[in-house]
């Protein structure tokens, strides 16, 4: 059974899937050993960690793929992908599924915004016309080799035309044979329940948790709770290096030496240990070139 098949059936369920946010091959890998069901590709992450730039739109159809092969080449959890809008019209979508789909993903994610796009916890979106949205989504189902390659519908509109609308086009959205619904930046644990209340006996919804975002955040068990499937904490990862890197950066420029930070660090060993290199050179010499 591959890792697909594993997480559309992982997702039927009762148990809430908790998915942290990843950004490359390490961080994934990371994420694995911890134990996860199941890991986040962020857009957003990738826009930090590859180009240092904000989540506005800057990233390609090409570097996502990229990187989304290289974590599924690494790791064997299930990995939900973040494809934005799709990078284009639903002829781009089509190409953006099946490219994902031949690097692993299993599940793809995307969204109504308009151009320029931007995070969802910032302001001054903007979302296309429910129609072009609803011809994106079923190029989406429809492009994609296996079933089990699940597809997930973002909407953005709540934050725009007000939760109505977000609601009326998750409706749509739904129709359109979508495996999953994101309702983005709910704002209070009245619309995360009112969300709940509509759609969560009928398709699998995601909660978002962005620390600092619209969203108030609760833990996955909180979210299982209201009845969200899916609870992803998509940024947290790149945060929390960001952190560690301006505490390392500034004891090492400080100090001149990283001996006051060893202790909140790998050691050369302690780092071939997690990502495998005592496996790697057994593996090697198997064929005589270690």
């Amino acid at each position: 059974m591959n890792t697909t098949s594993e997480f559309a059936q992982r997702l039927a369920a009762p148990h809430i899937i908790l998915a942290p946010g990843v950004y490359d091959a390490l961080s994934a890998l990371v994420a694995e050993q911890a134990g996860f069901e199941a890991l986040y590709l962020s857009g957003a992450s990738i826009a930090y960690t590859r180009l240092g730039r904000s989540d506005v739109g800057l990233t390609t159809y090409s570097e996502v793929e990229d990187t989304l092969a290289r974590i599924t080449e690494r790791v064997h959890t299930p990995v939900i992908v973040d494809a934005d809008t799709g990078f284009g019209n639903a002829l781009n979508t089509q190409r953006t599924v099946r490219g994902f789909e031949r690097a692993g993903a299993a599940m793809v994610q995307i969204e109504d915004q308009g151009f320029p796009k931007r995070c969802g916890h910032l302001d001054g979106k903007t979302v296309v016309p429910v129609a072009e949205m609803c011809g994106k989504l079923r190029a989406a189902v429809d492009a994609r080799h296996s079933a089990s390659t699940l597809i997930l519908a973002r909407t953005d509109a709540l934050a725009v035309e007000g939760i109505d609308a977000a609601f009326d086009r998750a409706e749509a959205y739904l129709a359109c044979g979508v495996d999953a619904l994101f309702i983005e930046a709910l704002r209070t644990p009245g619309q995360m329940d009112a969300a709940c209340q509509r759609f969560a006996h009928r398709i699998p919804l995601l909660a978002n948790m962005v620390e600092g975002g619209k969203t108030p955040v609760q833990s996955a068990q909180e979210l299982h709770q209201r009845g969200f499937r899916i609870a992803i904490f998509p940024g947290g990862t790149a945060r929390a290096v960001a952190h560690t890197l301006q505490a390392y950066y500034a004891s090492l420029h400080t100090h001149q030496t990283t001996a006051p930070f060893k202790n909140q660090m790998l050691d050369f060993d302690g780092l071939n240990a997690l990502i495998g290199t005592p496996e790697l050179m057994e593996q090697g010499r198997c064929y005589g070139s270690a």
